[in-house]
């Protein structure tokens, strides 16, 4: 059993030590209410939490604890009551707690192993969720972690309301440039091209890999829905500037589209579905600055052939 200190955030009686367990380190904080909890888990990062409650009625009315804050999100939760059902259970469960006891196994010693082993799993879960939910050819999350963290975003701004954008970025032009450059050329261009968009972007910005062509941006905190104007004009720019991959320079015509909140939606998927629509009807901005193969004329488009 390794050293390391696990911080945990505990609501209602817990036993009087987890030190002398011999299932080593706790740092434990305590709440009294379930708001407490919310609030601490907003402020802090915890490896587990513990909540006894006095009945079951009380931990029916538990939040849904994965959407509350991004912070819990890496927790593992585990819920005491009186009298757990399976049906109750299952319910928790789906609210993203790891495991339901009896309160009489809260205060004793049998809470310490419990909750290094509800934390070692919580663990392995995480970093395999991160691992499938990443594009490995550019490093960044995939639409599934985007839009997990698009909804975790969007459960905090029920409490504190505020602007925010969902940006879809769409390339064209990689089927034509994997002509020349090969598969692992276009790879190439597109880590480029991500290096140059996260560069761009602020640290608190998420940006994903949403497919083959095409990249997502959640600007997590706007003044006003302008800013995300800004913002997609910004980066529609510098992704057009030509890209060098070998001895070749390569440009892509990018469009963007954006889904607002509140305006355009208060889910994930709403918003997604705007951005994408926006994207896919938005004419592109391609080399030399035209916004398209039409408007560059006969002669330019020949060219593009070649």
């Amino acid at each position: 059993m390794d050293e390391e200190q696990r911080r945990v955030l505990a609501m209602g009686p817990m036993p009087p030590s987890l030190a002398a367990t011999g299932w080593g380190a706790f740092e434990v904080d305590t709440c009294r209410t379930l708001d407490d909890a919310a609030a601490r888990l907003r402020e802090g990062v915890y490896d587990a939490v513990v909540l006894n409650l006095p009945a079951a009625v009380d931990a029916q009315r538990l939040p849904v604890w994965s959407a509350l804050t991004p912070a819990c999100v890496d927790a593992a939760v585990v819920v005491a009551t009186a009298q757990p059902t399976l049906v109750l259970a299952q319910a928790l469960l789906e609210r993203g707690v790891q495991l339901l006891l009896p309160s009489a196994d809260i205060v004793t010693a049998r809470l310490a192993p419990v909750l290094q082993q509800a934390i070692a799993r919580k663990r392995f879960e995480r970093s395999a969720r991160r691992a499938y939910a990443t594009d490995l050819a550019t490093g960044l999350p995939n639409q599934t972690q985007l839009l997990e963290h698009v909804n975790h975003l969007l459960a905090l701004r029920e409490r504190e309301p505020a602007p925010m954008a969902l940006l879809v970025i769409r390339l064209d032009g990689l089927a034509t440039a994997e002509v020349t450059l090969g598969e692992a050329g276009v790879g190439v261009l597109r880590r480029k091209l991500a290096v140059r968009l996260r560069a761009a972007l602020r640290a608190s910005d998420v940006v994903a890999s949403v497919g083959a062509d095409a990249f997502a941006v959640l600007l997590a905190w706007i003044d006003a829905p302008a800013a995300a104007e800004r913002v997609a004009a910004k980066l529609v720019r510098s992704l057009a500037r030509p890209a060098r991959v070998g001895s070749d320079e390569v440009a892509v015509a990018v469009a963007a589209g954006i889904g607002h909140y509140p305006e355009h939606g208060k889910d994930a998927g709403t918003l997604w579905r705007q951005a994408w629509a926006e994207a896919g009807g938005a004419l592109p901005l391609g080399r030399a600055g035209f916004s398209n193969r039409v408007e560059r004329g006969p002669a330019a488009a020949a060219n593009d052939e070649d």
